[in-house]
């Protein structure tokens, strides 16, 4: 049978089970920070017991152990007091950052499809277009109409490469504080574009796909780039936002700071109160900034 027992004035393990749980419980209490209370006595209040937080060294009510220091809390008169470790907290409120993706990080995906088809249809955006579900349905249109299949648009995508700066800009950026991507696009779209920015955390949508014709599309919730950012708000998070086009202002409305970058003129004439910038050194200077 495991367990201890006592020989010359010493602890004998007499198995490893038992050894690792003694290991266990002595690391435990090393690592106990901050100044200890000692409570003497034979019987504990069971409501200090219920709502114990962080067990501190105990205070044994046995004689004087030969035992060694280390070991001897493990005697079974040992009381135990409770040291509230929350009581004195405040909640902290924390920065984050949300980016759309095309436009401020990567080229257009659909510009560049329609460059490469030579379909100009497929030009419009969202910095042309706020009805994203009328922007959609007529891109399924265009596809079907000219016989153009997922795969199609991933070898586009495939040697797409991001925005000048981009990645640089990112990466001192998330040196300082959390970024996550908000984007309309689509998680069959993206992952060619999130490897080369050494893969940011990115919010999007999924297409449907069937025989590699994309039939359909399904958005992750209605109004997602607002609602994260309102999610991240009730988290106590202070959210800075930037973007380009019109699916992004809502974005911009909701978070407690916002920037237009790469915004094309409709836009920044639309909605002035966002400051608009657009080089990478100045959008980076007025996010760290205002953290």
């Amino acid at each position: 049978m495991g367990g201890l027992s006592r020989r010359s004035g010493t602890l004998r393990i007499r198995n490893s089970a038992s050894f690792v749980v003694v290991l266990v419980v002595v690391l435990i209490k090393a690592d106990l920070a901050g100044p200890m209370r000692e409570r003497k006595g034979s019987n504990m209040n069971a409501q200090e017991t219920h709502h114990s937080i962080n067990p501190v060294r105990p205070v044994s009510t046995a004689p004087e152990s030969r035992e060694p220091a280390s070991l001897a809390f493990l005697s079974p008169t040992t009381h135990w007091t409770a040291r509230p470790i929350f009581g004195q907290s405040r909640p902290v409120k924390q920065s984050i950052v949300t980016l759309d993706m095309e436009g401020v990080l990567t080229p257009e995906i659909w510009i560049a499809v329609a460059e490469k088809t030579k379909i100009p249809e497929l030009r419009r955006t969202t910095r042309d277009e706020p009805d994203y579900d009328k922007l959609m349905r007529g891109r399924l249109k265009i596809l079907d109409a000219h016989g153009l299949k997922l795969s199609d648009i991933q070898q586009v995508i495939g040697s797409l490469r991001p925005l000048e700066g981009a990645l640089g800009f990112l990466r001192e950026l998330r040196a300082t504080v959390q970024v996550v991507i908000l984007s309309d696009t689509f998680e069959q779209f993206a992952q060619p574009l999130l490897r080369q920015l050494e893969w940011p955390t990115l919010l999007c949508h999924r297409l449907e796909v069937m025989n590699d014709r994309i039939v359909d599309y399904k958005i992750r919730i209605p109004e997602q780039k607002k609602q994260t950012v309102a999610a991240f708000k009730r988290m106590n998070y202070r959210v800075i936002a930037a973007g380009d086009s019109y699916n992004d202002t809502a974005m911009l409305l909701e978070a407690d700071l916002g920037f237009l970058f790469h915004a094309p003129e409709n836009v920044r004439k639309e909605f002035p109160q966002f400051k608009a910038v657009e080089a990478y050194a100045d959008l980076l200077s007025l996010i760290q900034e205002a953290l």
